[in-house]
């Protein structure tokens, strides 16, 4: 039977460099509604800026990672946990790690099938060694530069983890975000029943602490996206404003009422001694949970579906007015779609050869150089470049499909390199 006794004092700093009072807050239902807050505003306000702004994913991914590093410098050099800069790292972090996420897969077509497992080793690495440097997880131990350097960067992966699994949740099932907010509402429900039945603590706190990423990330897509999508649609500038607005004024309270600060003496705060053997026990528990969500997974990317990325695509802006290969390069100069035919003749090439990888590559060339032409070409002939603009979006949808289909990508790129060739 699991007994309550005093904690041992946390164990003795290991790293070398200044020893601090410990720099994050109590596990309180604060910390987990502010988190999920945290996690929806990477989502919503990541997108405004990038897209709804057209700041461009590359500059607002640099913008926002000076800007990680300013505050990320400020709340490492504080002695103890203030809640402001503490909650600003995060809402940041939230941020940097959607958008880092977000140019492996718009920038680069990586995969989803691919990043989610690799991010997902990476975040094992980081605590792998953590651990073997510090011999502890726990967040109660946030007592050292080093350890806390460790504890940042496990929550940066943590959000680039939790971005890439979820937006591959709507990629593999077609789910509405409204619909797909419920997984990881189950499974963080699921740990909460683990920990309570006698789990490992730290396991728990970062299995929940991950997967309220996705959460947060579909409850803020299911805010802003259009009714038709199954969303309320609120809108991303709309969204980030009452997110952000819900975590000002819980920072205030926080501020204020000082409900997660861990005091002084911190050492003498009651614990839940676990028994090792429950705790094993209740790994093959969440061995369960983890094999019943990749169960619906599978069951769900085995119904005929569409991605919610395509469902977007479809339902964005009017219908785009159709044109002739003339018509769309006619008020073009000759030498300004050279550059977009020659991409998409080697696309088609590499396609036609059977290297997806290199096409994949190739056509992260054409996206890039199309959005970088776009402030020129567009006053030209709007209705062309919309016409374009359409043709290459329906070649990246085709070549970077989970289950690319030869015929259907030879017909995007073969559409295309005829429009530009006039």
């Amino acid at each position: 039977m699991t007994t309550i006794t005093a904690a041992p004092p946390p164990p003795v700093a290991t790293s070398p460099g200044r020893a601090l009072l410990n720099k994050v807050p109590e596990i309180t239902i604060w910390f987990w509604i502010i988190k999920i807050l945290c996690t929806t505003v990477g989502e919503s306000f990541a997108d405004w800026i990038a897209v709804d702004l057209n700041v461009g994913l590359i500059n607002t991914t640099v913008i926002f990672t000076i800007v990680l590093a300013a505050v990320l410098t400020w709340q490492i050099r504080l002695p103890k946990y203030n809640a402001f800069p503490y909650w600003m790292t995060v809402v940041v972090l939230s941020v940097t790690g959607t958008l880092y996420t977000d140019i492996l897969t718009d920038k680069y077509g990586v995969n989803l099938t691919i990043t989610t497992p690799v991010v997902a080793a990476v975040l094992a690495v980081v605590f792998g060694l953590w651990y073997r440097k510090e011999r502890t997880l726990s967040i109660h131990s946030i007592v050292t530069v080093p350890r806390e350097l460790f504890y940042w960067l496990a929550i940066f992966v943590t959000f680039a983890l939790g971005t890439a699994a979820g937006d591959w949740t709507l990629e593999l099932t077609g789910w509405t975000p409204g619909i797909a907010v419920l997984l990881p509402t189950f499974l963080i429900a699921a740990v909460i029943v683990g920990w309570k039945l006698g789990a490992n603590a730290v396991l728990s706190f970062w299995m929940a602490y991950v997967l309220t990423r996705p959460l947060g990330a579909n409850l803020g897509d299911w805010l802003a996206v259009d009714k038709q999508l199954g969303g309320i649609g609120v809108g991303t500038l709309g969204t980030s404003v009452v997110f952000l607005s819900a975590i000002l004024a819980t920072v205030i309270f926080l501020v204020v009422k000082r409900p997660d600060v861990i005091e002084d003496g911190a050492e003498a705060h009651v614990a839940a001694v676990r028994e090792p053997a429950r705790e094993r026990k209740m790994l093959g528990y969440y061995g369960v949970v983890a094999a019943l969500a990749v169960g619906t997974l599978t069951y769900a990317n085995s119904q005929p579906h569409e991605a919610f990325s395509a469902q977007e695509e479809a339902l964005g802006g009017a219908p785009v007015e159709q044109l002739t290969p003339q018509q769309a390069t006619a008020n073009f100069a000759a030498g300004d779609l050279v550059e977009f035919s020659t991409i998409t003749q080697d696309a088609l090439g590499l396609v036609q050869s059977g290297d997806q990888a290199g096409a994949v590559a190739r056509i992260a060339d054409l996206e890039t150089a199309w959005d970088d032409a776009q402030p020129t070409l567009e006053p030209i002939d709007e209705t062309a470049w919309t016409f374009l603009d359409s043709e290459i979006d329906d070649v990246l949808s085709a070549v970077r499909a989970s289950s690319p289909d030869a015929s259907a990508q030879e017909q995007a790129l073969t559409a295309l390199s005829t429009s530009l060739a006039g």
